[in-house]
């Protein structure tokens, strides 16, 4: 996988591939270039007394080393344009495929895995590409140039090599394979302790509201806990290649001094030889050891690049249609024709054999006990799911053979939970209509009863909104999250228990007000308060998915068991009638 995805990703930016290479290998070429320069001085400037050829030679060593250090300068540059390049463009991909996910798909991984994803995984990919792009030619080039220029300086000393170079990489091998398990658990660790951050903020009314902060905190300092002890393994053993590497490093410089010493002091070769054959040893394990990085990271990298292909191989459920249906006409007509549906793995369906016509200009109201499926079946109007029998039109077309953004545009669904973004009233309400004008958002608020709060605020539409709306009551978020979508002025109107935060009062006005303003539209509300939909066109009644009851109040009062509970367990007699 992380082959596939380095090929996939790096292939649009190959020209700057190839001037990294490039660099890298002039960087190379200089730094073997060095020690043999280096021994020239030392065996025919210093041993003769040379000075002018000390001098001469000197001054092509520090060229060759402005040119090494010009190359390493810009190969690093090319190299982080290379690896930040490719960070954008799987954060990007990744972004828009968990964007086309469905209810199911987002279910399946879960929030916190789906963010460290796109920022953690991304992260570590990126930095091996980093890593790469400094070493994949300097580290080959120094250690089988290395090799080749030991040899022709000293031929008797190179079995050193044969020796030397097994060893470390053996003893890196043995490291490595002992990290990927480590990597592996670290990576689900960080999920989960993502999972508990994020629950423990979202909650955090909750959790003091029960004076829960002790055991929050004992929770989070168990998974904190998980990770640090995993961090430690792997940094262990991160730690402990670096001083292998060394001991092989230097119990080879030694050996080349001990066994070269016999050798200069016998004249079989010179001061300066010695030398260059022990830089050019140096060099090859510098190589091995530059080597190292990457095979530190490469483990861990390549676990994040097996779950970011597990996203990017993720087919979301619902898709948009090869060949979309456009509806012939527009008016917001909604059927539901013996629909079931089934969560995946589930073992009973959560609708079944639901049946009814929302026909423009109508109210149809949907009630039901907790769990009965309510939010499920609107949620299969704007296809956050699709059905798993029986089908969904709108104005005549399935919805699973439209343009999801046809379909989108022609429904506004105030969800269940009523969630703001963080900005101001109007970017919020602009999520509506973009093109909107003051005047509309004025008009959305007045329609959902939110324009007297709206008022008081110092800056009016500009006062700021916090991430999920925290900041504002709940009663005033879910007026401002209704007024959203009627800014974006839909023919189907979806109101997912979105009166559930206001008073009875404010409930009457806005239901009122939605009457008088969208005469046409088609409005579905899903309620639990008998108060709120007592006066729809048609009500739908569901228990445990199924239908149970549909028609009007007092029809339903009459022919419906389930109905009348839920009425005479919230009105008087008197109120009921």
């Amino acid at each position: 996988m992380l082959g596939r995805i380095l090929g996939r990703y790096l292939a649009p930016a190959w020209p700057l591939l190839v001037l990294v290479v490039v660099f890298q290998l002039g960087q190379s070429i200089a730094s073997l270039a060095l020690p043999t320069l280096n021994a020239d001085i030392i065996d025919k400037g210093v041993v003769t007394g040379d000075i002018g050829y000390i001098w001469r030679t000197g001054g092509v060593m520090l060229a060759v080393t402005l040119v090494q250090v010009v190359c390493a300068l810009v190969a690093v540059y090319f190299g982080s344009r290379l690896a930040m390049g490719l960070g954008k463009r799987l954060r990007a991909d990744l972004f828009h495929r968990v964007v086309a996910f469905s209810q199911r798909e987002v279910g399946q991984f879960g929030a916190p895995s789906l963010i460290t994803r796109n920022t953690n995984d991304v992260q570590q990919v990126q930095m091996l590409v980093q890593m790469s792009a400094t070493v994949m030619v300097s580290a080959p080039m120094l250690a089988i140039g290395g090799i080749i220029m030991a040899v022709r300086q000293d031929a008797g000393l190179s079995w050193l090599m044969a020796v030397a170079i097994p060893v470390l990489l053996l003893a890196v091998s043995l490291i490595v394979v002992r990290m990927v398990p480590a990597f592996t658990q670290m990576q689900a660790r960080i999920d989960r302790l993502n999972q508990i951050l994020r629950e423990q903020l979202t909650g955090i009314r909750v959790i003091r509201a029960f004076v829960r902060e002790s055991e929050e905190r004992q929770r989070f300092g168990g998974a904190s806990e998980g990770v640090m002890q995993t961090a430690l393994r792997a940094g262990n053993l991160m730690a402990l290649m670096f001083p292998v590497v060394m001991l092989v490093m230097n119990l080879s410089s030694a050996a080349v001094i001990w066994f070269g010493a016999d050798q200069v002091q016998n004249h079989g070769v010179q001061i300066g030889t010695l030398f260059a054959f022990l830089n050019y040893l140096m060099q090859i394990l510098m190589g091995v050891m530059m080597a190292t990085f990457m095979f530190v990271m490469i483990p861990r990298a390549a676990v994040c690049a097996d779950r970011i292909g597990q996203v990017l191989d993720t087919e979301p459920s619902v898709h948009a249609p090869a060949h979309p249906e456009t509806p012939a006409h527009a008016g917001g007509r909604v059927v539901f024709d013996s629909v079931d549906f089934t969560y995946p793995g589930a073992e009973d369906a959560v609708l079944e054999g639901i049946t009814f016509t929302a026909e423009p200009g109508t109210t149809t109201a949907i009630i039901g006990s907790t769990g009965a499926g309510k939010t499920t079946l609107v949620g299969l109007i704007a296809r956050l799911f699709d059905v798993t029998g029986g089908s969904v039109s709108v104005d005549g077309a399935d919805v699973r053979t439209m343009d999801p953004d046809d379909l989108w545009a022609r429904v506004g669904l105030v969800p269940q939970r009523a969630f703001l973004f963080a900005g101001t009233v109007a970017s919020n309400l602009r999520y509506g209509d973009a093109g909107a004008t003051d005047d509309d958002l004025w008009r959305a608020l007045e329609l959902a009863q939110a324009k007297d709060f709206v008022s008081e605020l110092d800056a009016g539409l500009d006062a700021p909104i916090a991430q999920g709306g925290t900041n504002v009551s709940g009663g005033q978020r879910q007026r401002l999250a209704i007024a959203r979508a009627l800014v974006k002025k839909p023919e189907i109107h979806v109101f997912d228990d979105s009166f559930s935060a206001l008073d009875l009062r404010t409930d009457a006005a806005l239901r009122h007000a939605l009457d008088a303003a969208l005469p046409d539209a088609t409005r579905i509300v899903v309620a639990q308060r008998v108060s709120t939909i007592q006066h729809a066109d048609q009500i739908l009644v569901l228990d445990h998915g199924r239908m149970v009851g549909l028609g009007t109040h007092d029809h339903l009062l009459e022919t419906c068991e389930t109905y009348r509970e839920i009425v005479e367990s919230q009105l008087s007699a008197k109120e009921a009638a």
